[in-house]
């Protein structure tokens, strides 16, 4: 069936199918990033309470990637492509990152040859202001700056965020 085009649901009403690339319940693009709203959330094998917890996300603020969805159940991976399928209520649109390199140098503007402001270890968390194609804006721990892409997990390479 084209995109966009109808499909009969089992209740006779019509409804259109996701474009590619889309979800099927949120129409939002996938594969796409939120963060885990509290500092426990259960990753089931299926979508649904009946199924097994695979694994168990422990820090609230993580980024982790959407690969589908199914009713109330989002398909999500981590950094390490580890996750299961989690209840949406537990998951955020708000955007973060986590610090892939050793140390990230947060610099006062989006070029690296800036003023460093502070640095950041490996798996930090840190809150997205803004993206360019090639740095971000975060936060963390009140301190402020651009971190280049290439030291971050949770943002698409070319993504920008205003």
């Amino acid at each position: 069936m084209p995109e966009g085009a109808a499909q009969t649901l089992p209740d006779g009403s019509a409804a259109s199918l996701p474009a590619p690339g889309e979800g099927a319940v949120t129409r939002l693009p996938l594969p796409r990033f939120v963060t885990l709203k509290t500092d426990e959330g259960n990753a089931r094998r299926g979508p649904g309470l009946s199924h097994r917890i695979d694994w168990v996300f422990k820090r609230a603020g993580m980024p982790l990637r959407v690969t589908a969805e199914y009713e109330n159940w989002r398909r999500v991976e981590d950094q390490e492509g580890l996750g299961g399928w989690v209840h949406y209520s537990l998951l955020s649109g708000v955007r973060s990152v986590l610090i892939q390199a050793e140390q990230a140098e947060f610099r006062a503007a989006p070029d690296s040859t800036a003023e460093v402001v502070v640095r950041a270890e490996r798996n930090v968390i840190a809150r997205i202001l803004q993206c360019t194609p090639d740095w971000c804006r975060l936060t963390a721990d009140g301190e402020r700056g651009w971190v280049s892409k290439a030291a971050l997990w949770g943002v698409d390479p070319e993504e920008v965020i205003e």
